[in-house]
């Protein structure tokens, strides 16, 4: 059988879900560090795997994948997850619950973003720190509302994990890392309690996988 490796970086949102993933499906894999800070993405060797230059790229089953919710979806479909509900208009909503941070906020609070902002700003030592408390705290806030149209027993949807899970964690993560008040979202910080205790979600954590 073809080793799975995971091309990562221990503080990536993106590759903080697919971590998660990996994790629900019981997956054996090899983690290859690249890291962002020394530009490591940007080397000939990662852009041949990942021409955007972006972590994470998965090796799996004779593939090269990239795009964490394209991975996502491949080995729900793969590995019988069950990260959405077999009803289309459910599923949407799932998805939709999901995108509001994986694709509204991440992008717009990756590494790359906020260094540029940082180096626009050179006189403002707390740029990177203003920015995200900006973006974070209304997409939470966002992210609150829409789960009211959701049973939390107790993860997001339902009783299981599902793809809002794992898109929510990691964005709690970088809350969490900037300060980024979400002290009134009651149902996701019970969200976010029952995923902590999840092995899947604790094995994935950024601290549980940080180079020593």
């Amino acid at each position: 059988m073809t080793e799975t490796i995971l091309h990562d970086y221990w503080r990536s949102s993106a590759s903080y879900r697919v971590r998660i993933a990996l994790n629900l499906a019981g997956v054996d894999y090899r983690a290859i560090s690249v890291d962002l800070v020394a530009g490591d993405h940007k080397s000939n060797g990662h852009t041949a795997l990942n021409p955007q230059g972006l972590v994470p790229v998965l090796e799996i089953d004779g593939h090269v994948l990239t795009q964490s919710l394209a991975i996502i979806d491949y080995l729900n479909d793969t590995r019988d997850l069950g990260l959405l509900p077999s009803d289309p208009a459910s599923a949407a909503q799932v998805r939709a619950l999901a995108h509001s941070v994986a694709v509204d906020v991440h992008p717009v609070c990756n590494l790359g973003v906020v260094g540029h902002v940082a180096r626009l700003m050179p006189d403002h030592p707390d740029a990177k720190a203003d920015w995200m408390r900006h973006f974070i705290p209304p997409g939470l806030a966002a992210f609150e509302t829409l789960l009211a149209g959701f049973e939390q027993s107790p993860y997001c949807c339902g009783d299981t994990p599902s793809l809002a899970d794992i898109c929510l964690m990691p964005q709690l993560y970088n809350a969490r890392r900037w300060e980024a008040d979400y002290a009134a979202c009651q149902r996701i910080r019970a969200v976010e309690a029952a995923c902590a205790k999840h092995p899947a979600f604790a094995a994935a954590h950024p601290n549980a996988v940080q180079p020593q």
